[in-house]
C-alpha cells in the first residue's frame, strides 16, 4: 500500500530532495539541478515565500519512498490572471501508476482545501525555473534549464485526467542556413539599425554588462513576457535571484544588447556556456572536481544555451529581432569549439521567438508540455 507523508521535518526534506537523484542515477540525459538551489525551497526567507504557498509530498511503499511532488499555488499568477489553479511540479515517481495517483491525489485534496479549482503544470514557482513535461526527446541530454523525466510520466498524468494545455519545443540551432542568408540577414539589420536609430551596446565583461543593463532587461522582460503562458512579474527578490545564478556566467560575448538613440534597451537576448556535461552524474553538489569542471565549461563552451530573450512590444513587427538572430549566428561561426545553440523551451504559440529560427540549420529536438485538469 502507498503511504503519502507530507514533507515536514529535515529527514523528509532530504529524502524529496534525493528522491529524483537516486531515480536518474546513471542515466546520462538527466542533468541534476545544484543541490543547494533546491534546498532554499525550504527556509522561510526563500524569495518566493512571500507570493506562493507550497506543500511537498512524499510517498512510500513498504518503508521505501517511491514517489514526490510539490504543489504551489502562485498567487501573483492568478491574480494576475484572475484564475485560482494550483500548480504542480518535482513530480517523479517510479512506474507505478498506484504512486503517482497516490501522490496527485494529495496534491488535489490540498488545493482544494486552498479554493482552487484547477491542477496544471509542471509549472514551478515562476518561468525563470524548470517547467513542462518531456513527452518527445527521451534520448537526447537535458540542458541545465530543463527537465528530465521517463516516457511513463506522461502515460501516468493522462491516466488520471490530465490534458493537454501547452506545449514547449527545444532545438538546436548549428548556425545560419548559409553564407547568403547570413549576408542577407545583415544587410536588412544594417537597415533597420539606420532607420530607427539602433546601436548594439558594448561591455568589457560580465559584471559591467549587469551594471549597465540589468534594469532595463527586467523591465523589458515584465513588458515583453506579460501575456505569455505561466509568467509572473519580477519582483525585487526574483530580479536578485537571478543576478545571483547568472553573475558567474554572463559574458559580453554571448550576449546582444540592443539600444536606441536614448540608450534605452529595444531588444536583447542572452546565452551562458552550457553547464549540463559538468553536472551530469554529480547529483548537483559542488565539489571540487565539479567547480573545476563548470570553470572549464565556462571559459571553454561546446555549446551555448539560449536563456532570455526580449523584444520591446513596440519593436516587435519591425524585424528587430533579426539582429539577435545574426549575432547567435557570429556567435557560433566565430567560435570553432561550439557545436549549436540549445534554444531551450519555446512556447508553441510564441511565433514572436519561433520564426527567429526559421534561418538557421535547425533541429528540433525535444518537446515539453504543460497538463491541465479540473478539480
Amino acid at each position: 500500500m502507498v503511504q503519502i507523508v507530507e514533507v515536514s521535518n529535515k529527514k523528509q526534506q532530504k529524502e524529496f530532495l534525493n528522491f529524483a537523484l537516486d531515480l536518474y542515477q546513471g542515466n546520462g540525459c538527466y542533468v541534476p539541478p545544484l543541490y543547494g538551489d533546491e534546498k532554499k525551497m525550504f527556509r522561510e526567507d526563500y524569495v518566493y515565500r512571500s507570493s506562493c504557498d507550497s506543500v511537498f509530498f512524499n510517498a512510500y511503499e513498504d518503508g521505501v519512498m517511491v514517489g514526490r511532488i510539490q504543489g504551489i499555488i502562485q498567487k501573483d499568477a492568478n491574480a494576475k490572471n484572475g484564475l485560482k489553479r494550483c500548480r504542480f511540479c518535482r513530480f517523479d515517481a517510479i512506474d507505478k501508476l498506484e504512486v503517482s495517483r497516490a501522490l496527485f491525489s494529495a496534491v488535489e485534496k490540498w488545493a482544494l482545501e486552498k479554493g482552487m479549482d484547477t491542477l496544471v503544470g509542471p509549472l514551478n514557482y515562476s518561468d525563470l525555473e524548470r517547467e513542462g513535461m518531456l513527452v518527445e526527446g527521451f534520448d537526447q541530454p537535458a540542458t541545465f534549464e530543463q527537465n528530465y523525466n521517463y516516457a511513463y510520466y506522461k502515460d501516468h498524468v493522462e491516466s488520471l485526467g490530465f490534458h493537454k494545455e501547452i506545449d514547449w519545443t527545444a532545438s538546436r540551432l548549428y548556425g545560419a542556413r548559409d553564407e547568403e542568408t547570413m549576408e542577407e540577414l545583415a544587410q536588412l539589420v544594417n537597415f533597420i539599425f539606420k532607420r530607427y536609430k539602433l546601436h548594439y551596446g558594448t561591455a568589457k565583461n560580465g559584471r559591467q554588462l549587469l551594471y549597465k543593463y540589468a534594469d532595463g532587461m527586467f523591465d523589458l522582460i515584465d513588458r515583453s513576457y506579460e501575456g505569455l503562458y505561466g509568467t509572473v512579474p519580477f519582483t525585487p527578490g526574483m530580479r536578485k535571484l537571478v543576478l545571483d545564478n547568472f553573475s558567474l556566467v554572463i559574458s559580453p560575448k554571448y550576449t546582444a544588447v540592443i539600444l536606441d538613440e536614448n540608450e534605452k534597451i529595444v531588444c536583447f537576448g542572452l546565452a551562458f556556456p552550457s553547464l549540463s556535461r559538468a553536472l551530469v552524474g554529480t547529483r548537483g553538489k559542488l565539489m571540487p572536481s565539479t567547480l573545476l569542471n563548470l570553470l572549464d565549461c565556462i571559459k571553454n563552451p561546446d555549446i551555448l544555451d539560449l536563456c532570455l530573450v526580449g523584444v520591446d512590444p513596440e519593436y516587435l513587427n519591425r524585424g528587430i529581432s533579426g539582429a539577435l538572430s545574426l549575432a547567435i549566428m557570429k556567435m557560433l561561426r566565430d567560435n570553432p569549439r561550439l557545436r549549436w545553440a540549445d534554444t531551450n523551451l519555446n512556447l508553441e504559440d510564441n511565433y514572436a521567438i519561433l520564426n527567429q529560427w526559421h534561418r538557421f540549420k535547425r533541429e528540433e529536438c525535444k518537446r515539453y508540455r504543460s497538463y491541465v485538469k479540473s478539480l
